[in-house]
């Protein structure tokens, strides 16, 4: 696979049936499938005319359910169907959805099409660009997956007006990351963004720009062999919160993770790679501000490290970090020896 697929391409739009159906009228009746979740299928897609015609699946929502049974009725669904290799799946709804249907896609007689509709703020940022498919396996994140380009793309913001606040605010954590280690200007308009009373037509230009920021890391870099580990910032912390969330059987969501991820990582920054400690402490206020602290206890920290020692990024045993030296300077493959990491935990319970 070289680089020419790695060129999706993203359409932003305020009417979803003008710009999605055309795209549809290069497939044959009776080969277009869709995979959607349940929330999004009672609030968006029961009643509409347009999307009844299409055959569909529904998974449940929720990270519990991007496991490999969920990818088998997505392949029975398609089996069934008669889908062939010139068929298209269209997948609406969030992150977990579009990677579990883009990886079902990616797998299914070897790879049919596939088009991705994100309807949360996370996915239309971060999990509907960039080409990763997957899903958990054995309790780790993503464990199993392939890089495979959707088709298109089609970002729709009014979704968003249906979003809770957390769910809102999870997706907002990557856009902060994405400000953090490319954008200082789109760094500060998130924080200025006013977030108590959301105004839900100005966003298409923050989402805008935080998807340029994830296309410039994908574009020059789309296996993740180099520049594109800057986007894991907050991430070798954030996702072992997030495995022992699920170990404890709580809900932490992947952005609440990755905020609290951030500000362990920003103090990493400051002592390993010169991050100012006062844009640290500015920062992380303000992130503690949106997300809350964080909800585990210091007994939890060994744990934490060990799930970190699994993270798809290491090599030779070596926890890998990416850290920042300034805001939009990040540094790749940065090590940290234990003791640091849980004094990194201990910043983030005290902030």
């Amino acid at each position: 696979m070289g680089n020419s697929s790695f060129r999706s391409e993203i359409i932003f739009t305020d009417n979803l049936h003008a710009d999605l159906f055309p795209l549809l009228s290069e497939y044959h009746d009776g080969k277009i499938f869709l995979v959607t979740e349940t929330r999004v299928n009672s609030l968006w897609l029961h009643q509409n005319p347009y999307f009844l015609k299409i055959p569909k699946i529904i998974l449940q929502a929720g990270e519990e359910n991007k496991k490999l049974s969920s990818v088998a009725s997505v392949w029975e669904f398609l089996s069934n169907g008669q889908a062939d290799r010139k068929s298209l799946l269209i997948n609406i709804g969030g992150g977990m959805l579009t990677d579990l249907g883009g990886f079902a896609a990616t797998t299914f007689k070897r790879g049919i099409d596939f088009i991705n509709v994100p309807t949360t703020l996370l996915s239309q940022v971060d999990a509907s660009v960039g080409g990763k498919t997957g899903f958990n396996f054995n309790g780790l994140k993503n464990e199993i997956g392939t890089f495979h380009e959707p088709k298109v793309v089609v970002i729709y913001p009014p979704f968003l007006q249906t979003l809770d606040k957390f769910n809102f605010l999870s997706g907002y954590a990557e856009m902060i990351k994405h400000g953090l280690i490319h954008a200082p200007e789109h760094l500060q308009e998130l924080m200025y963004f006013n977030l108590e009373n959301i105004d839900y037509s100005g966003i298409q230009e923050l989402i805008r720009h935080s998807v340029e920021v994830k296309k410039y890391f994908v574009t020059n870099d789309p296996f993740e062999k180099n520049i594109r580990k800057a986007l894991n910032f907050g991430h070798t912390i954030g996702h072992a919160i997030e495995s022992l969330a699920m170990e404890q059987s709580r809900t932490v969501l992947h952005g609440t993770a990755v905020a609290w991820g951030i500000m362990a990582e920003l103090f990493l920054s400051s002592e390993n790679c010169g991050f100012p400690e006062t844009e640290t402490r500015r920062i992380s206020k303000w992130i503690s501000g949106l997300y809350g602290k964080i909800s585990f206890i210091p007994s939890d920290y060994d744990r934490l490290f060990e799930l970190m020692k699994h993270d798809k990024k290491n090599e030779s045993n070596r926890i890998n970090f990416t850290l920042l030296s300034g805001i939009g300077h990040f540094e790749i493959n940065q090590n940290c020896q234990k003791e640091l990491i849980l004094k990194s935990l201990q910043f983030l319970q005290n902030h």
